[in-house]
C-alpha cells in the first residue's frame, strides 16, 4: 500500500520553526511476539517484512496493515535523507506520541528512551549522524492487558466493549527532524495577566551562552505593532514581564475568548551580536479563569460553561485525526451546535487540535490518560506523564481546566483508601504547582478530595428528576447519581462552583454502527425532546454552572454521539445551538 504521507502539517504550532522535515509515511515494520527483536539486534539488520504508513497505529486501517490483535512489541525503521540546508546544523528528532515505552537507535546506536503513551519527547542526533544518508530504528513496546498503565480508553481485552476502545499502539503522532544553532531557544512559558495587561515570558536556552548573546522579543496584534524589546542573555532561563501598552477597550476588544479568539503574535528572535541564530513564531491569548465569589469567571465576568464529552477517536485513525481538516472540522461542528467548550476525555490531544480551539476560540479541559488499577508503579507512571502534558500545553489560552483523575479510575477504592486519597490530593497540588492559573479538578464526576470545581456526573434522563436533584446545592451533593459519594466524606464539600460535567449519552442509531447509550431515543423528534428534558434542567437550575454533554460522535460501540462516528449530524445542528442556547 502505497499513499500520499498523511499529517503534513506542522505538528507543534505553538512554536513554530520554519526548516522541518516531516518523517511520516511509509516506514518499515515488524511485529515482535516472541520478543527477539533485542538478541537478534534488530537494531542494526533485521529483514523487515512489513510495511507502515506512520503516524498510524497497526490498529488501525490508515496504517495499512488494521490488525487489532495484541502484538505489544512491534519495530520501525526508516531510511533518511539530512536536507543540505540543515547541514552545518544541530539535528533534532521529535516524535509527537509513541505508545507506551520507545527505544530510538540512529544508525544503531540508541539514542533515546521515552516512557508514556500520550506525551512528546526529542533528541540532539547529530553526533550520531553519518553524513546525509541515515537510518532510524524505533522500538515501541504496549503492555496491553496492564490495568495500572495510563492508558485512557484502551481496553485490556482483544475486542472492545463498553466504555473501552480499540488500543493504539507504537508511534501515533508525526515525527519529524528539526535544524537548530548551537545555542538556540529550547522552550518558552507565556502566562497573561489580563489585570495589568502584561505578558509574562519565561524563556530557556539551549547551548553555550556567549558574552554578546541577545533575544529579541516581538509583539503584534493582527498585525499591528504592540511590543519590542531585547535583553540581553546572561543566563539558560530568562524571565521577562512585558507590558501591552496598547488600547483594548478594557480588554473586551482583545482579550480571549470563545466568542472573540483573539490572539497575539510573538516571534522571538536570538541573536549573537547583530546575526540571528535562531527565529521562532509564537502566539498568545490574554484571557484570565478564575472562581470569584463562588462563581467561574472568565476575563473576570461570570460565565456558563457548556461544554461537549470527546473523545478524540476516529473510525479509520482511532486515536490518530486522518488530517487537519479532520481536526478543525471537529472544532467547528463543537461550536456550531452551541457549546462553547469540550471537555477532551481519556486523551491528551494533538496539539493540532488545541491550536485550532485557539484560532476558532473553545474552551478544553484538559484530561489525563488514566488507568483502570492503583499501585505505587502507576503512581510513578502518572505522575511523570501528567508532568510531560501540562508543560506541552501550558501556553495554550483554550485550556481553562486540569483534570489528572475521572471517576476514581487509577484509584478504585479512593472513598475509604488513605494511600489513593493522598494519591488525588497529590495530584491536585501537583498540577497547582506547575499551573497556578487555571482550575484542576482532582477526581471528575464522583468521590472528590480537592478540586476547584464540584463535578457531577449524572445520566438521569428523567427531567422531573433532574429540576429536583439540581434545585438547591444541597440537593446536588447529597445525590448520588451513580451511587457514588460526590465527595469523600472526609474531604466535605466546601462552596465550589457545581458542574454536570458529564449527562445525557442518550444513543440514537443513525448509521450502520450498532451499540449502546445510557438512554434511547427512536426518532428525530423523540432525540430532540430527550436532549431538552435533560438539557433544560440545568440550564435553568439555580445551582448548576456549567455542563458537558456526552458526547460530541459515537465511539465504536457507543452510539451516543450528537454526530455518527464518521461525523454526520443526525439531527439539525441548529436545533441542538437553540436548546444549548435556552431557546
Amino acid at each position: 500500500m502505497t499513499v500520499q504521507p498523511y499529517r503534513q502539517d506542522y505538528p507543534r504550532p505553538q512554536f513554530e520553526r520554519s526548516e522541518w522535515l516531516n518523517l511520516n509515511g511509509e516506514w518499515e515494520f515488524e511485529f515482535d511476539d516472541h520478543q527477539v527483536g533485542n538478541l537478534e539486534k534488530w537494531n542494526i539488520a533485521h529483514d523487515f517484512t512489513q510495511k507502515i504508513q506512520v503516524p498510524f497505529c497497526f490498529q488501525s486501517s490508515l496504517s495499512g496493515i488494521g490488525d487489532t490483535g495484541f502484538h505489544d512489541t512491534v519495530w520501525y525503521r526508516k531510511a533518511f535523507t539530512v536536507p543540505a540546508a540543515f547541514v552545518g546544523k544541530r539535528i533534532v528528532l521529535h516524535f509527537g506520541a509513541v505508545d507506551y515505552m520507545s527505544w530510538i537507535w540512529i544508525n544503531g546506536q540508541l539514542v533515546k528512551v521515552h516512557e508514556g503513551g500520550h506525551t512528546p519527547f526529542s533528541v540532539d542526533i547529530t553526533e550520531h549522524l553519518q553524513g546525509n544518508e541515515n537510518t532510524i530504528v524505533v522500538k515501541a513496546q504496549d503492555y496491553s492487558q496492564d490495568q495500572t498503565l495510563p492508558k485512557g480508553k484502551q481496553y485490556w481485552e482483544e475486542e472492545s466493549a463498553s466504555i473501552w476502545y480499540t488500543r493504539t499502539t507504537g508511534i501515533w503522532q508525526t515525527v519529524w527532524l528539526e535544524p537548530v544553532a548551537e545555542t538556540y531557544l529550547n522552550k518558552v512559558k507565556l502566562t497573561p495577566y489580563i489585570d495589568s495587561n502584561e505578558i509574562k515570558i519565561r524563556a530557556f536556552i539551549e547551548g553555550r551562552l556567549s558574552d554578546n548573546l541577545w533575544l529579541k522579543t516581538i509583539i503584534s496584534f493582527k498585525g499591528a505593532p504592540v511590543a519590542e524589546e531585547i535583553v540581553k542573555v546572561t543566563e539558560s532561563e530568562l524571565m521577562r514581564r512585558v507590558g501591552l501598552h496598547d488600547f483594548n477597550d478594557h480588554g473586551r476588544g482583545r482579550w480571549w475568548s470563545p466568542e472573540k479568539p483573539n490572539l497575539y503574535d510573538i516571534q522571538f528572535l536570538l541573536l549573537d551580536g547583530d546575526q540571528v541564530i535562531d527565529h521562532v513564531n509564537s502566539y498568545f491569548g490574554m484571557r484570565k479563569i478564575a472562581i470569584e465569589d463562588g462563581k467561574v469567571c472568565l476575563n473576570n465576568r461570570f460565565y456558563y460553561m457548556k461544554l461537549v464529552l470527546d473523545q478524540g477517536y476516529f473510525p479509520d485513525g482511532i486515536m490518530t485525526p486522518p488530517t487537519d481538516d479532520a481536526i478543525k472540522q471537529d472544532v467547528e461542528l463543537t461550536k456550531a451546535m452551541g457549546f462553547n467548550g469540550a471537555r477532551k476525555h481519556q486523551k491528551i490531544e494533538d496539539p493540532r487540535y488545541l491550536y485550532w480551539c485557539d484560532r476558532l476560540g473553545l474552551l478544553v479541559w484538559g484530561e489525563m490518560a488514566n488507568a483502570a488499577a492503583y499501585s505505587e508503579n502507576y503512581v510513578r507512571r502518572i505522575t511523570s506523564e501528567w508532568q510531560e502534558a501540562i508543560e506541552r500545553d501550558y501556553n495554550h489560552p483554550c485550556i481553562v481546566a486540569w483534570v489528572p483523575l475521572n471517576e476514581s479510575w487509577g484509584v478504585p477504592n479512593i472513598l475509604v483508601d488513605k494511600f489513593q486519597q493522598q494519591h488525588a490530593l497529590g495530584l491536585y497540588h501537583l498540577t497547582k504547582s506547575l499551573d497556578d492559573t487555571r482550575l484542576v479538578i482532582s477526581n471528575d464526576g464522583w468521590e472528590h478530595i480537592k478540586s476547584d470545581i464540584c463535578t457531577i456526573h449524572d445520566y438521569e434522563s428523567s427531567r422531573e428528576v433532574l429540576v429536583e436533584r439540581y434545585r438547591t446545592v444541597e440537593n446536588a451533593v447529597q445525590a448520588k447519581p451513580a451511587n457514588r459519594w460526590i465527595h469523600v466524606p472526609d474531604y466535605p464539600y466546601e462552596g465550589a462552583p457545581i458542574h454536570v460535567s458529564e449527562y445525557g449519552g442518550i444513543s440514537f442509531k443513525k448509521s450502520d454502527w450498532e451499540g449502546w447509550g445510557y438512554s434511547a431515543a427512536q426518532s428525530d423528534e423523540d432525540f430532540i425532546e430527550r436532549y431538552k428534558s435533560v438539557t433544560q434542567p440545568l440550564l435553568q437550575s439555580p445551582v448548576v454552572q456549567g455542563f458537558c454533554y456526552t458526547q460530541l460522535t459515537d465511539v465504536e460501540q457507543e452510539i451516543n454521539g450528537l454526530l455518527t462516528y464518521d461525523r454526520k449530524p443526525k439531527v439539525a445542528l441548529e436545533l441542538i445551538k437553540q436548546i444549548n442556547e435556552g431557546k
